[in-house]
């Protein structure tokens, strides 16, 4: 496993696309925060925080995951590898877990330069350093969790098709529902008094509540269970091939 994880990362990085696509969340993220106008920049505001970074964030997430993960299986389908991959001495969920933590390290080391934010918000509040430190955790943990749900149903997607496009295509739009669809549904008051439950089915709901830096358990195994749900499909998926 740990050598498919190495793979995947240096594959990446072994083509303009994987600095291409870091570099792209990084720059729509700094002009929708620090350039543009509002809804989203923080200057404009007044406030020394980051929610309008967590706020955006989960919507830039649902295509640059996608972008990283369609390749994932795609790429073995369309170069005949796949097959070759499946016959090596090494079992088929290790092979999804290898895929499913390298581009899950890839993310993380996009997200990292976003810290620069928070040094920046720690100089313009008024006294310095003026933040709320547990909101700020739990709003980064929530986007791992995000991040966690989001690599798992783009692996699966990437099973789908052995056209990348394709693939990122089904991703985005599988990221989009299981984000905000059961929210949308539930504004629309089509279940009554059940809209409540049916909103907490969505991701939105549930990074939301970890956003606050309330930190409930039952948003952790919400978000694990997603994950594991799709790597799960990801395995059968492969087993049938």
């Amino acid at each position: 496993m740990i050598a498919i994880i190495k793979r995947e990362i240096n594959s990446f990085f072994a083509s303009p696309i994987g600095y291409l696509v870091i570099g792209i969340f990084l720059v729509v993220n700094g002009l929708f925060l620090w350039v543009f106008k509002e809804p989203f920049n923080i200057i404009d505001a007044g406030f020394a925080d980051l929610s309008f970074f967590f706020q955006l964030a989960p919507w830039i997430f649902i295509f640059l995951i996608p972008a990283i993960t369609m390749r994932s299986f795609s790429d073995e389908k369309q170069m005949g590898t796949l097959e070759l991959l499946l016959t090596k001495p090494i079992s088929i969920p290790s092979i999804v877990l290898g895929k499913y933590f390298g581009a899950f390290i890839l993310i993380c080391i996009a997200l990292l330069p976003t810290l620069l934010y928070v040094l920046t918000i720690s100089e313009l509040g008024n006294p310095s350093g003026n933040w709320d430190f547990g909101i700020l955790v739990g709003s980064y943990l929530g986007l791992i969790f995000l991040v966690t749900s989001y690599t798992a149903i783009g692996i699966f997607a990437s099973t789908l098709s052995k056209n990348q496009i394709v693939a990122f295509i089904i991703a985005v739009f599988l990221c989009f529902f299981m984000y905000y669809g059961f929210e949308g549904f539930a504004n629309y008051n089509l279940f009554g008094t059940n809209d409540y439950f049916i909103s907490k089915l969505g991701m939105q709901a549930h990074f939301n509540s970890v956003s606050r830096g309330v930190l409930d358990t039952r948003d952790g195994v919400y978000f694990l269970s997603i994950a594991l749900f799709f790597l799960s499909l990801t395995a059968l998926k492969l087993q049938k091939k």
